[in-house]
């Protein structure tokens, strides 16, 4: 499994419709509300050999009301 970070920036007033929406799909580990530039911030783990790009596309960016997002890959934990 791949280990990524994924932040999202909400529209205004949207930050826990999308945070409910994220739940609903039953595909992140773990999920934050943030203070600062970005509203999100969920820890996914991805399947060997999937695409990351494409699997965060077609499984959380489809949501209604993201704006933008920043997906941040791991290599290694200590």
């Amino acid at each position: 499994m791949n280990c990524v970070f994924v932040q999202l920036r909400c529209k205004p007033g949207t930050t826990y419709e999308v945070a409910n929406a994220v739940y609903d799909r039953e595909v992140v580990s773990e999920l934050y509300s943030t203070s600062g530039e970005w509203d999100l911030l969920m820890k996914v783990y991805i399947p060997e050999g999937e695409d990351i790009g494409r699997w965060i596309n077609e499984r959380i960016l489809d949501i209604p009301n993201i704006e933008r997002s920043l997906t941040t890959l791991t290599f290694k934990a200590f």
